[in-house]
C-alpha cells in the first residue's frame, strides 16, 4: 500500500513540494525557451536513432516474463533527502526534447534510475547524457519526469516512482495519483510494487504528449501506452496496457487510484475540538468520495473514511461503466488552505474502453493521522485469477477534472453530516446515530413535499429510530441557496442494524430520483 516504503515517501515528497508552492502552478516557468528540439536530437547526449513501435513493445514486455525477475540495482550517487532533491528537480535546467523536464535518483523517494528515449517519427534515440539536464549544474540518473505546459506556468504530468503518475487537471494543481497495476492491495500478504524501467516518450502537440513505458516486476511484466492531453476541462489520458503475468497473483488490481482522506466537515475520528493535537483547518482530504456507474446503470456514491483499521470494501461491478476517486466539495472556506488548495484537487474518472467483463471494484481504506501519507485505494479486480502465462489487454481512459466526470438527471450526494441521534433541544439518544445526507440536482427543481419523495434504505425498520426527508430550506436572500436540494435525516441504532454499512437513495413513485449512498455506520 501507499504506506509502504518508498511509495509513502514519494507521497510525502509529492505533497511538500505542492504545500511548499513547488506543485502546480509554480512548477516550471524555467526559461527554456529557445533549447531547440531539433539540436538537442543532434547533440551528442542522444544516442544513434533505433526503431520503435508498440509491437516491438509488447514482445519485449512478453520476453522479460518468460525470464526471471532480476531487482534493478541502486546507483552509487543519489540525493540523500527531500532537500537535495528539490535542488536538482527544480530551477534552471535544460528539457529533454521541448518540455520534459527531469527527476533525479533519491533515497527514499524513487531510488531507482529509469531509462529515458525521445521518439519521433517512428525512431526512438536513447538518453545516454543527463549533464546540465538537473538545477544548479547537479548531475544524477533520472528517476522520471515531467512535462510542462507550452506556456510554461508549470507542468501538468508526472512519472515518478514504481508505476506512479498523475497530472494537475483543470486548475494545475496536483493531488491523487494513478499507476499501472495494484498487485496484492490489501491483502495479508507485501504488496508488490512493479515499476516503469523505461520511457520512451513523443511530444505529438501543444500540451500533447504520447508515453510508452515498459513495466517490470516479481509477478507481472507489461508495455503500457498514455495518450495524454492538457485542455481547459483537465487532463484525459488514453491508457493502452498489454501485461503478462509472470507468475500466479492472488490480486490483479486494474487501473488503481490511490489518494489520501483525512477528515471532511464531520471532523477528526477520536479527535474532540478541544484536544491538543487537532489540526485548524476544517477538513483535509484529497478526494471525498468513490464514485461507480456500474453496469447493470446504478450509480452509487461511496464517502471516503479515515478507517480505524485496514479493510477493503468490494462493489460488485460486471460490466462496468466507469469508477473514480472525485473531489466534490470546491469551497475554499471549507478548507482553509491557502497553500495545498485541497479545493483545487482534481478528480480522477475511470471509463473503460471495452467491456472488461464480470468483476468488483474494491476500495481499501486505512487509518491516518497526517496528509503526506495516502491511505485510499480504488480498483477493479476480475473475477478470473491471473495465473502465470497469462496475457491480458486492457483498454481504459482517465479524466483528470474539477467537474462531475459523468453527466446525470440524477441528484448526486454533495455533503453529510454525523452525529449523536435525537433532537435538537431535547435528551439524546445515546443508542442512536443522526446521518445525515444532502442530495442536489435539476431533477428536484421546484419539487416540494407533497411530490411524494421518499428516501429508501435498506436498514430494518427496527432499527430506524427516526427519518424524515425535505427540501432543504434556507433564509430569504441567501447567496447559498439551494432550491435543487434536499436533505434526509435518518436516526440508525446501529447495533440493530445487521451491517456496519447501510444504502440510501431518493425514490419518486418508480423511479430512482437519486445516486445510491453507501455510508459506514459507526458504533
Amino acid at each position: 500500500m501507499e504506506q509502504a516504503g518508498h511509495a509513502a515517501s514519494r507521497r510525502q515528497a509529492m505533497a511538500r513540494l505542492a504545500i511548499s508552492g513547488l506543485g502546480g502552478l509554480a512548477l516550471g516557468g524555467l526559461g527554456l525557451t529557445g533549447f531547440s528540439h531539433a539540436l538537442l536530437a543532434r547533440s551528442e547526449r542522444l544516442g544513434a536513432p533505433e526503431p520503435f513501435d508498440w509491437d516491438s513493445l509488447v514482445a519485449r514486455a512478453q520476453d522479460l516474463a518468460a525470464r526471471p525477475y532480476v531487482a534493478p540495482a541502486e546507483p552509487t550517487a543519489m540525493a540523500d533527502d527531500f532537500d537535495a532533491f528539490g535542488a536538482l528537480a527544480y530551477g534552471q535546467a535544460e528539457p529533454l526534447g521541448q518540455r520534459i523536464r527531469l527527476f533525479p535518483v533519491a533515497r527514499a523517494i524513487a531510488p531507482h534510475p529509469v531509462g529515458l528515449h525521445l521518439l519521433e517519427g517512428g525512431s526512438a534515440r536513447r538518453l545516454i547524457d543527463t549533464m546540465g539536464m538537473f538545477a544548479h549544474g547537479g548531475h544524477s540518473a533520472a528517476a522520471g519526469f515531467r512535462v510542462l505546459h507550452a506556456q510554461e506556468k508549470g507542468d501538468w504530468l508526472a512519472f515518478l516512482g514504481a508505476s506512479y503518475f498523475r497530472a494537475a487537471g483543470s486548475q494545475n494543481q496536483y493531488g491523487l495519483s494513478a499507476r499501472a497495476v495494484a498487485v496484492d492491495t490489501g491483502l495479508a500478504q507485501a504488496e508488490e510494487f512493479p515499476a516503469f524501467t523505461e520511457f520512451w516518450i513523443e511530444e505529438t502537440g501543444r500540451d500533447r504528449v504520447r508515453i510508452f513505458a515498459l513495466l517490470d516486476g516479481p509477478s507481472v511484466t507489461g508495455a503500457c501506452s498514455f495518450d495524454c492531453g492538457d485542455g481547459p476541462d483537465g487532463v484525459a489520458q488514453d491508457v493502452r496496457l498489454s501485461l503478462f503475468v509472470r507468475r500466479d497473483i492472488a490480486r490483479l488490481g486494474v487501473a488503481p487510484l490511490t489518494s489520501m482522506f483525512w477528515y471532511d466537515q464531520r471532523g477528526q475520528q477520536g479527535a474532540g475540538p478541544a484536544e491538543p493535537g487537532r489540526d485548524w483547518r476544517p477538513e483535509i482530504h484529497d478526494s471525498d468520495g468513490l464514485a461507480i456507474h456500474a453496469g447493470n446503470g446504478e450509480r452509487i456514491w461511496r464517502p471516503l473514511e479515515n478507517a480505524p483499521h485496514a479493510r477493503v470494501t468490494s462493489f460488485r461491478a460486471d460490466g462496468v461503466k466507469g469508477f473514480g476517486l472525485l473531489q466534490r466539495d470546491r469551497a475554499f472556506s471549507h478548507y482553509q488552505d491557502d497553500g495545498a488548495f485541497y479545493e483545487r484537487r482534481p478528480s480522477l474518472w475511470v471509463e473503460p474502453g471495452q467491456d472488461w467483463g464480470a468483476g468488483r471494484v474494491l476500495l481499501y481504506e486505512m487509518p491516518t493521522q497526517s496528509e503526506t501519507q495516502d491511505n485510499i485505494v480504488a480498483f477493479w479486480v476480475g473475477d478470473e485469477p491471473a495465473r502465470a502465462g497469462q496475457r491480458r489487454d486492457l483498454a481504459y481512459r482517465l479524466r483528470w477534472t474539477s467537474a462531475e466526470p459523468e453527466a446525470s438527471d440524477q441528484a448526486r450526494c454533495v455533503d453529510r453530516f454525523e452525529g449523536v441521534g435525537g433532537k435538537p433541544g431535547a435528551p439524546v439518544e445515546t443508542a442512536a446515530r443522526k446521518y445525515v445526507f444532502d442530495f442536489a440536482g435539476p431533477v428536484l427543481a421546484g419539487k416540494t413535499r407533497a411530490a411524494g419523495i421518499e428516501a429508501v434504505t435498506d436498514v430494518p425498520q427496527e432499527a430506524i429510530a427516526a427519518l424524515s426527508v425535505y427540501p432543504l430550506a434556507r433564509p430569504p436572500g441567501d447567496a447559498n441557496g439551494a432550491p435543487q436540494t434536499w436533505r434526509v435525516m435518518i436516526d440508525v441504532h446501529t447495533a440493530a442494524a445487521p451491517r456496519p454499512e447501510m444504502r440510501l437513495f431518493l425514490r419518486q413513485g418508480a423511479a430512482a430520483l437519486s445516486e445510491t449512498v453507501i455510508a459506514m455506520l459507526r458504533p
